[in-house]
């Protein structure tokens, strides 16, 4: 055997989960279409993620808490409006451990620091670029050929994304459907500081994200932003001059930043909702994308992705301690079993705020719903649990330790 797994995809999901079997002493083979090069810059991926405070506690397990300590703004509150009403739902860390909720990175910034670590992580082979010319799943082992030669491991992970082949290949049906908005995506300049608040404003077409970053390198304040519009609006609003989309953004916000100008192009994105039927088949595993898509609001689907890892991990590391087979049905069916909860709740708390959200007529009752959460303590500290990561049983690397 050449690893205890392969992984196919190099991403942000794929590569966390390399890091992690590493630091229990496991070794991975991942392998990658893309120059991975490439993709450490603003032109292939100009996002930010919002790195819920669980997952901040993976990354510092497995050697990686410098990433948000020196790249990562802290979130210290979250307010959800819908429109600019002055009912809302407010999340403030001073309320309950005074920890952020969460910090938001940029992705080629938390990329290029993925690649560095699993370039130097001991037991992880990275073959990149390479294409996976076939993928053999056997009774006892998998074996993958690729571009750059043949691999050999008991158990091949799918971190390969929302299209992904290997999913294909086993079978695996998934529930899909398109949301009828797409994603604008920009970072901006503003005259004032954001105070570490990350805004959730609900509009007709969907929500309108304000994303605290750090300070630019000349101390302006920076923001990431995400507007979900109609898709067929999505060309008009993207291919307005920087100055007139600027204007547009400050009159979204009431100004209640300043002055506004563009730092980066406006990229589109289309929205999907998309699940697996299962996780696992013979000596397969998915996480990440390939496993399950989300709407984009409240900023979960990465972190769910990573909390796949961490199951996943856990579910590895226990089972080779005990002396399984790490693709063992035994083994994957622990992973199987522990993520559908968490997967299905995010996911159909997300599909529905972007169906309630967008429902004509309910403004009032919208507005009302939210004050309503935020005078329930008890309701209020379950929903902050739950955009910190923190609901339900916890595999070991989501509360800072290793399996």
């Amino acid at each position: 055997m050449d690893g205890d797994a392969i992984i196919i995809g190099g991403g942000l999901v794929g590569s966390v989960q390399a890091l992690a079997l590493s630091a229990h002493g496991l070794s991975t083979i991942v392998v990658d279409a893309a120059d991975l090069a490439a993709t450490r810059s603003m032109a292939f991926d100009g996002r930010v993620s919002a790195i819920a405070s669980a997952s901040g506690n993976m990354l510092g397990a497995i050697g990686l808490g410098d990433v948000l300590d020196q790249h990562g703004c802290p979130i210290l509150e979250i307010r959800v409006t819908d429109g600019l009403s002055p009912l809302h739902l407010h999340f403030d860390s001073a309320e309950a451990d005074g920890r952020p909720l969460g910090h938001m990175v940029e992705n080629r910034l938390l990329r290029a620091a993925l690649h560095d670590a699993v370039a130097a992580a001991p037991g992880v082979r990275l073959i990149a670029p390479a294409q996976v010319l076939s993928v053999e799943r056997g009774e006892g082992r998998v074996e993958v050929e690729t571009s750059k030669g043949r691999f050999v491991a008991p158990l091949v992970i799918a971190a390969d994304g929302r299209n992904s082949p290997l999913r294909a290949a086993a079978g695996i049906r998934t529930a899909t459907w398109d949301y009828p908005g797409t994603s604008l995506v920009t970072t901006i300049a503003h005259d004032l500081p954001h105070g570490e608040i990350a805004f959730e404003l609900f509009y007709e077409h969907g929500p309108f994200a304000i994303l605290p970053m750090l300070d630019g390198p000349d101390g302006e304040h920076r923001s990431a932003i995400v507007w979900t519009v109609a898709a067929r609006d999505a060309d008009g609003w993207a291919g307005l001059h920087p100055n007139a989309f600027a204007r547009v953004l400050k009159g979204r916000m009431d100004g209640f930043l300043g002055d506004v100008r563009l730092l980066t192009p406006v990229s589109r994105y289309a929205l999907k909702f998309q699940r697996a039927g299962r996780l696992i088949d013979r000596r397969l595993a998915l996480i990440g994308d390939a496993a399950h898509t989300i709407h984009p609001i409240a900023g979960q689907g990465l972190n769910l992705g990573l909390r796949d890892a961490a199951a996943l991990t856990q579910a590895l590391v226990e089972g080779t301690r005990l002396g399984l087979d790490p693709g063992s049905g035994e083994v994957l069916r622990r992973y199987s079993a522990w993520r559908p909860l968490d997967i299905g709740a995010i996911g159909a708390a997300t599909d529905l705020l972007d169906r309630l959200f967008r429902a004509r007529g309910l403004g009032p009752v919208r507005r009302l719903g939210l004050a309503g959460v935020n005078a329930i303590q008890p309701l209020k500290r379950a929903f902050m649990a739950g955009a910190r990561g923190e609901l339900g049983e916890r595999p070991a690397l989501l509360r800072g330790e290793l399996a």
